[in-house]
């Protein structure tokens, strides 16, 4: 896999797992978008979203480490938990990114990346997430620019594990290790085929 070769070098310097912190009257949603790193770029664009943290859901081991997932055995899945600020940019505005930033019609894979530790999901925390991820996918399945089915799967929220430091913010550290990644896995290319002038 063309991601095992940055991970090698880069688990090198990793640092202890952190937790992720909240306060006030933020909000906390959770994607899975296939690669975690390529899923935080997404998401720390948008204005109002704090914080985002990679790491892991939806699997049976406590505290898995990178190996034990990216080895398809634990049943998670690599996610993004994003802490955002509902008076600065709305839950349905992150579903909407979400959208177009995975390939909703390929279940335990994205891209270049297979296995079922890259499925795609939207992972609700409260009920109001769920009923408002329904609308959103029961919209974009009348109005995708595509013919295939959306295979995408709306779940709720199970223990999050963040990811090892080295992971976090992975496409500042190392932009061209990320940028190699990326075009090497034909990410944008599906994204452009899939959704055209939506992305932009």
């Amino acid at each position: 896999m063309l991601r095992f070769v940055l991970v090698a070098v880069a688990a090198l310097a990793a640092l202890p797992a952190f937790a992720q912190t909240q306060s006030g009257n933020l909000a906390k949603a959770t994607f899975a978008a296939g690669c975690f790193w390529c899923t935080e770029e997404a998401f720390d664009k948008v204005p109002g979203v704090v914080s985002t943290t990679s790491g892991y859901m939806g699997g049976s081991v406590k505290n898995p480490s990178y190996e034990q997932v990216s080895s398809g055995r634990t049943g998670h899945t690599e996610v993004l938990q994003v802490v955002y600020d509902p008076a600065k940019v709305s839950y349905e505005r992150l579903l909407e990114q979400f959208w177009v930033n995975h390939d909703p019609t390929v279940t335990n894979r994205q891209f270049c990346d297979a296995g079922s530790q890259y499925r795609p999901a939207i992972f609700h925390h409260t009920e109001e997430q769920k009923r408002l991820a329904e609308a959103s996918k029961a919209k974009w399945e009348k109005a995708k620019p595509f013919k295939q089915p959306i295979l995408t799967p709306i779940e709720p929220a199970r223990e999050f594990y963040p990811a090892e430091e080295y992971h976090q913010d992975y496409y500042k550290k190392n932009p061209l290790q990320y940028k190699f990644y990326v075009t090497g896995c034909g990410r944008y290319a599906r994204l452009d085929e899939l959704w055209g002038k939506l992305r932009k």
